[in-house]
């Protein structure tokens, strides 16, 4: 159970970094927010997991060769997004942050921060707790963690004030270097 544990908040530490940036730009936090980025980490966590463990050794080692240029490109893409809004706030065609907790951006965050997920669900089966209840905990951990990122990042963003789109696409720019440089260097 500890491997599973280790493994959930490992995993999840990209998303948390990634939902804390939301927090951090928004204007406000409700709770339906931090429920809607909750359950969407959480779930695609863990059902990246779920679909990296039934891919099992056929597809995992093609997942892994690829997985970390993949969350690099959608998160280097997000943050480019939040600093473009952040340098043209009066430019009308300027792609916004306006809307942190929108579905349709929320999605695209939790697909690029559990991609490594997939490639992980291979070991799903050398754990010593049956698979279900691994994904049930890194999902659980995930979204736990998540929302309470989300929560953090609105503090911090309650005291740093104007220009936190910059801040937050730099972030989002960064935890994708992160994980190139993480698996480049593997």
């Amino acid at each position: 159970m500890l491997a599973a544990l280790l493994l959930a908040v490992g995993l999840a530490m990209d998303a948390v970094a990634a939902a804390a940036v939301r927090g951090m730009t928004a204007d406000r936090v409700r709770a339906r927010d931090v429920a809607r980025v909750a359950l969407l980490a959480g779930g695609f966590q863990s059902g990246m997991l779920a679909l990296g463990w039934a891919a099992g050794d056929r597809f995992g080692s093609v997942v892994a060769r690829f997985d970390h240029w993949i969350a690099f490109a959608i998160l280097a893409a997000l943050g480019g997004k939040a600093l473009w809004a952040a340098f043209h706030p009066d430019d009308a065609d300027a792609p916004t942050a306006a809307a942190p907790f929108a579905w349709r951006g929320l999605v695209v965050l939790a697909v690029a921060t559990s991609i490594d997920a997939l490639a992980a669900g291979v070991t799903v089966p050398l754990m010593a707790a049956p698979g279900g209840l691994v994904i049930g905990v890194v999902g659980g951990v995930t979204a736990v963690l998540a929302g309470a990122g989300v929560w953090l990042g609105r503090a911090v963003g309650a005291r740093l004030g104007a220009k936190l789109e910059i801040v937050g696409g730099l972030a989002l720019i960064a935890i994708g270097a992160k994980i190139l440089v993480e698996h480049l260097t593997a």
